[in-house]
């Protein structure tokens, strides 16, 4: 029950929330759960980036996980509109970046399995199970829809530190290995991302993939923001093969956007969420002083 303590604490939560015992790598364990909805939110993936068995503990329930969940969506037969979170993985891993990215970008599954970079079985995963679910939605009829986030930042339920914090407040930790992804980043906060899903399960006019980014900056930025809001941390003012030159990289929002989507934070909105709600959960220390 530890694990799931912060949700059965939420409000209204005894009256509105169920929770189902169910497991990715399963087959059939999520046909009891589906049964009789109307709506399914596919938002959980494994991410372990330290993984040493990344094809059997990553890739392969990522891709079994969703098409389980797609299965259970045809037996259940009530199941309106699936929507998947897919990842930006999934669209701009590539030997050489462009300036801009939509929906029709995917990553090069070649180009990762030859470099390995941080999160390479991640990004491998992601890629292979929405394109598998596209295939499986065109073959059994289903109405999917898939959002595309980029770093997902903001304030959190759960006791640890969530993966993609890891990667957004390394300047302040100083876990150089994920410097690399957000070098030239892009960021949502959590709550818009939360409300985009809502949003494309409700608009009847919704199809195919949505990007939901609503910022983009270079690891310079992101750094120089947080020195200027918390002075107390030793953020770099300088990274390995990073110069002033370097622009950013966008995510093209207006697919989503254009339907009628509006972002309402901030990128300072994102970080200071994180940071502060990391500092309350003894997750992050005061100063860097204390860590050292």
């Amino acid at each position: 029950m530890k694990k799931v303590k912060h949700l059965l604490e939420l409000p209204k939560a005894k009256a509105q929330l169920s929770l189902w015992k169910a497991d990715l790598s399963e087959e059939g364990s999520f046909d009891h759960v589906i049964q009789g909805c109307s709506g399914v939110f596919h938002v959980a993936t494994p991410m372990d980036f330290d993984s040493k068995d990344p094809e059997n503990e990553v890739i392969k329930p990522t891709i079994n996980g969703v098409l389980s969940i797609m299965k259970a969506c045809v037996k259940a037969k009530t199941v309106r509109r699936l929507v998947f979170t897919s990842s930006a993985g999934t669209i701009d891993v590539a030997e050489h970046q462009k300036p801009i990215y939509d929906e029709t970008c995917w990553s090069d599954l070649d180009f990762i399995q030859a470099k390995k970079m941080t999160g390479w079985m991640y990004f491998v995963s992601k890629t292979m199970a929405e394109q598998a679910a596209w295939k499986f939605a065109k073959e059994s009829n289903i109405d999917f829809v898939s959002i595309i986030p980029p770093l997902v930042v903001g304030p959190f339920l759960m006791q640890s530190m969530p993966p993609s914090l890891i990667t957004a407040l390394s300047p302040i930790t100083g876990n150089e290995a994920h410097y690399s992804i957000i070098k030239q980043g892009q960021f949502v906060h959590l709550d818009d991302l939360c409300r985009a899903h809502i949003f494309l399960f409700e608009n009847s006019k919704a199809e195919g993939r949505y990007i939901c980014a609503s910022h983009h900056a270079t690891i310079l930025d992101i750094a120089k923001m947080l020195r200027e809001k918390y002075p107390e941390y030793d953020v770099p003012t300088k990274f390995k093969d990073v110069d002033e030159s370097l622009k950013s990289v966008e995510f093209s929002s207006k697919k989503i956007m254009d339907l009628g989507f509006e972002f309402k934070y901030s990128l300072e909105d994102m970080f200071t969420g994180a940071v502060e709600t990391c500092r309350e959960k003894g997750l992050l220390p005061l100063n860097s002083n204390d860590k050292k």
